[in-house]
């Protein structure tokens, strides 16, 4: 099951934010080879905000789930100004898996933070992810093709990747949709505590895209 952005879809979501300077959901992005559902996801190392080296190896047999976030991208202040992420995050950290958000940013672009501010906005915002990783030079963001912010990943407890895209099947900047949303996450890990198969597994990632330093893309 793929998600389709309707062209009324689309022009609504780009007027939206439009005033904000943001580019809008899939335009002109870098092409990365992606990861593929089904197999092994791509190794990676990072710093988080505490300077320590974070490895996905570092979490063998966890399941694990990474969220690409900006903070000034209104399809992720959709999610955390209604606190939705946040319940998510806890939700997933309570039931054992390890929840990763992946900043990838590149200096001097739109959502680069230094750790003290991203540790300062995690606080200020509640964040419940179990740490959040700055990828500034994009290494890891590549590594998963990730395009836009959010973008999720669920990586299972064997190392392979079981989910790859949209956090819900409403591709727009606006809190009202959330209720009436698929949660395409929150589904995915019931399933996964059900011993059940994930039964989307890929759909199309929707939001800003991800700011990565311009020598790159």
């Amino acid at each position: 099951m793929s998600l389709r952005l309707t062209r009324r879809t689309f022009l609504n979501s780009t007027a939206a934010v439009a005033g904000a300077g943001i580019v809008a959901p899939l335009l002109s992005l870098p092409a990365f080879a992606a990861p593929t559902v089904g197999q092994a996801a791509p190794a990676f190392t990072g710093t988080n905000v505490d300077g320590k080296a974070i490895s996905l190896a570092d979490y063998k047999g966890k399941l694990v789930i990474l969220e690409w976030t900006n903070h000034g991208c209104p399809f992720v202040r959709k999610h955390y100004d209604s606190g939705n992420m946040q319940a998510i995050q806890a939700e997933a950290t309570k039931a054992g898996a390890v929840w990763l958000t992946i900043i990838s940013s590149a200096p001097g672009e739109q959502g680069h933070v230094s750790p003290a501010d991203a540790k300062a906005r995690a606080a200020s915002e509640k964040w419940a992810a179990s740490t959040t990783i700055l990828d500034p030079g994009g290494a890891i963001g590549r590594a998963y093709a990730a395009k836009t912010t959010p973008h999720m990943f669920i990586i299972g407890t064997d190392g392979t990747l079981l989910y790859d895209g949209a956090i819900d099947d409403k591709p727009t900047a606006d809190k009202a949709d959330i209720p009436g949303s698929q949660n395409y996450v929150r589904s995915a890990l019931a399933e996964i505590a059900a011993g059940k198969p994930v039964s989307t597994t890929s759909t199309r990632a929707y939001g800003c895209a991800v700011k990565y330093a311009k020598t790159s893309a």
